[in-house]
């Protein structure tokens, strides 16, 4: 197969694709709203408290460890749904096994999110 050359335009199309993804998740899966409205909750209360940098990496970290697992859950199930759309145990093993990364993904941000925001509380 044949190198390609380097193309800035083929490399700007790439980027839009990724756009194109993201808006397609946010149009089509409901939980990646909950997702947003705690992302900006977490950003809004880290500009208010004035988090410092150590604390926005870990929070920016922890957010898009959520946000990855959420979209790679969706694209997982979308290929599962293609796939068949009829019940398989196999399917819904794979589609499990996804939801439960975003679940863990969720609760290791949740509790970051715990041990910087409750000190400064109190």
């Amino acid at each position: 197969m044949e190198q390609q050359r380097f193309s800035w335009k083929k490399r700007g199309n790439s980027f839009q694709f990724a756009w194109n993804g993201i808006r397609a998740v946010l149009r089509t899966e409901h939980n990646t709203w909950i997702h947003l409205a705690l992302t900006l909750a977490v950003v809004t209360g880290g500009i208010g408290f004035r988090i410092g940098r150590q604390e926005w990496i870990v929070l920016i970290l922890a957010m898009a460890f959520v946000w990855v697992t959420e979209i790679l859950n969706t694209a997982i199930e979308k290929a599962m749904d293609f796939i068949s759309m009829e019940r398989h145990p196999m399917i819904r093993l794979v589609k499990d096994l996804a939801a439960a990364a975003v679940l863990i993904a969720s609760l290791a941000a949740l509790i970051i999110g715990c041990l910087i925001f409750i000190p400064k509380l109190f």
